[in-house]
């Protein structure tokens, strides 16, 4: 071939060399569950249907510097009850999403933890602000009624780490670094209303 063709064919090679070093680099082994959840119940109580979750994990050397520079992370938990049919599509009784947010402030060098859209509280240490976000309050799901009592319902549940509350300069990096993915697997049960 000509020396323009074999040039081509060099540079195709090397790019593609490149490419493959880049992806392997990119994609560090780790373990499947960076959250693990190890509670998960549902409870029926004088308000309705509660859920009593905890969770195991850590945050890595770069998050925890995030927090102490100001930066928030936001961690959503998703839960969704179906009530299966065979006539039809399948019931979805409930499907909610709550966050709550951990922050740190430099003046008063308190942790703050806030269930978005309920209530906050503050925290000496950082271990007492994620042991709030590791063992969150009991959740109202679903008020008294709405579940039908004796019915079986398909419970999926999963917490993760919502980059999408980060500030647009730090979404961008934050999706293409995996010290930014925290996630949990799709945990899945039943539960029997009562």
């Amino acid at each position: 071939g000509s020396p323009v063709t074999l040039r081509f064919f060099r540079l195709l090679a090397c790019q593609l060399l490149l490419a493959i070093a880049c992806v392997a680099m990119g994609t560090p082994a780790q373990a499947a569950d960076d959250i693990e959840i190890t509670r998960a119940t549902i409870e029926a109580s004088d308000d309705g249907y509660r859920l009593n979750t905890a969770y195991n994990f850590e945050l890595n050397h770069g998050l925890k510097d995030a927090i102490q520079h100001g930066v928030q992370l936001h961690f959503t938990t998703e839960i969704e009850l179906t009530r299966p049919r065979w006539y039809r599509r399948d019931e979805k009784a409930v499907s909610l999403k709550r966050t709550i947010r951990i922050s740190y402030d430099v003046l008063t060098r308190q942790y703050y933890v806030v269930v978005v859209g309920s209530f906050q509280e503050r925290f000496q240490t950082f271990e007492d602000a994620m042991f709030m976000i590791r063992r969150p309050t009991r959740w109202l799901i679903a008020p008294k009624g709405t579940l039908k009592a004796g019915e079986v319902y398909e419970v999926s549940l999963r917490m993760f780490m919502d980059r999408e509350y980060l500030q647009k300069p730090l979404q961008v990096n934050a999706f293409n670094d995996s010290d930014w993915r925290l996630t949990s697997s799709l945990k899945a049960f039943t539960y029997r209303a009562e």
